[in-house]
């Protein structure tokens, strides 16, 4: 994230103009949008939890019980549910509608609300289970059935991917600040701390609920509302809605919105863009991505991890190594300047891409039942694991070999 950022500090462009550099002035939407299209499923899941949020403290208010609730053909959600859903999807859609201005206000209060809503879980997790001892004396279940690396390597990717979104389009962001320290240090204090703590939170949370329920439950929504106590559940849901409509606007609107945008810039607006983005993540029916653990980690998080890995790669070695850190900025901008290459595309950019995608597609074959694993060689499905680094390290030095030998394409 802190080398992606680097050019937007340094030339102030954001995210689709850094990647003409590398892509060529046309060739670089075809990247945006890949990434703006995985910020729309990201805006859909964001807005089905702070519309879960909203179902569960309805819940509590006015008393009746979710485990009773129809089903709804197709949709797969009760009227309920999807009611909710639809509220908080449509107050996303306001403030993108009234401009990025008015949720700044938001945004000031979003990190204490959700450092609130950790400390909350936590002081219910060692309440629940009568401290810490219970909790952490949770039995290991991966060292012994020598089952820890595989799962190890997908967990670990699937985080990777998770900020492989951000990690891409961070100059959208970055270009905003004052210096390259600012960027810099501003990251290293906000991002590795944070992630530290709430993965500690997540853990204990869910250890704890293995002792109070007998189950573990991973969704934070779901653990709120069981809390005991209904003026705290619904309090602490309130909190967990609004921060998670601050997190929404800014980490899933602002990149779609700018790719989209990008495509015809003349025709498509920032705004236009954003509302492009919250229906296609209408669409997408998040829910069903969040359904299932497994689905959301193995096919979600780790399949886009290998589209953006290879994206990654391409744009940290052309930028700091083809091209030393030095862009023409106006070039940038214009359809037949020095980023042009083949028509406005980089054969070269575009053939690493493929290249560094192919290992990983088996695997992914495979997660979603088009290919048998138990007929297809083990050495096949391996890369997807690690898709992301994967991806990045073939697309890192390929682009370097292939740009050696292919300079104008």
């Amino acid at each position: 994230m802190t080398l992606n950022a680097h050019p937007g500090t340094a030339y102030g462009i954001p995210f689709p103009v850094l990647l003409r550099a590398s892509f060529g002035t046309f060739g670089a939407n075809i990247p945006a949008v890949m990434r703006g299209l995985v910020a729309c499923g990201w805006f859909g899941i964001q807005a089905w939890v702070g519309g879960a949020a909203i179902y569960g403290t309805a819940a509590i208010i006015f008393g009746f019980d979710p485990s009773t609730k129809t089903i709804l053909p197709v949709l797969g959600l009760s009227p309920g549910e999807f009611g909710c859903f639809l509220i908080f999807w449509a107050i996303n859609v306001y403030f993108i509608v009234k401009g990025m201005e008015s949720i700044k206000w938001l945004e000031v209060l979003s990190a204490p609300f959700l450092l609130l809503i950790g400390g909350v879980l936590m002081f219910w997790a060692y309440q629940a289970a009568d401290g810490f001892g219970p909790i952490f004396s949770q039995p290991e279940t991966l060292l012994a059935s020598g089952k820890f690396w595989p799962v190890f390597g997908a967990g670990l990717t699937a985080m990777v991917g998770f900020w492989a979104t951000l990690s891409l389009n961070i100059p959208d962001f970055s270009r905003f600040a004052r210096t390259q320290r600012d960027q810099v240090i501003g990251q290293a204090i906000g991002l590795p701390p944070t992630m530290a703590l709430y993965s500690f939170i997540g853990i204990v949370v869910t250890s704890a609920t293995i002792v109070v329920f007998g189950e573990a439950i991973w969704d934070p929504v779901a653990v709120i509302a069981k809390f005991g106590s209904k003026t705290l559940s619904a309090a602490a849901l309130v909190t967990l809605a609004v921060a998670t409509l601050s997190t929404n606007i800014a980490a899933n609107i602002v990149s779609p919105a700018n790719d989209f945008s990008a495509l015809a810039p003349r025709h498509i607006s920032f705004r236009t863009g954003g509302i492009i983005a919250a229906i296609l993540g209408l669409i997408m029916m998040p829910w069903k991505l969040m359904a299932d653990p497994s689905g959301y980690i193995f096919t979600w998080l780790i399949g886009y991890s290998a589209l953006l890995g290879p994206i990654a790669g391409i744009m940290i070695a052309d930028y700091f190594i083809v091209r030393q850190k030095h862009l023409n900025v106006a070039e940038l901008y214009e359809t037949h300047g020095a980023y042009r290459y083949r028509n406005g595309f980089s054969i070269v950019s575009l053939t690493t891409f493929v290249l560094a995608v192919l290992p990983s597609l088996p695997g992914f074959l495979a997660q979603v039942g088009a290919l048998d694993p138990a007929t297809t060689s083990a050495w096949l499905l391996a890369p997807y694991n690690y898709a992301w680094f994967v991806g990045f390290t073939l697309a890192f030095f390929v682009y370097l070999i292939l740009r050696k030998l292919a300079p104008g394409t």
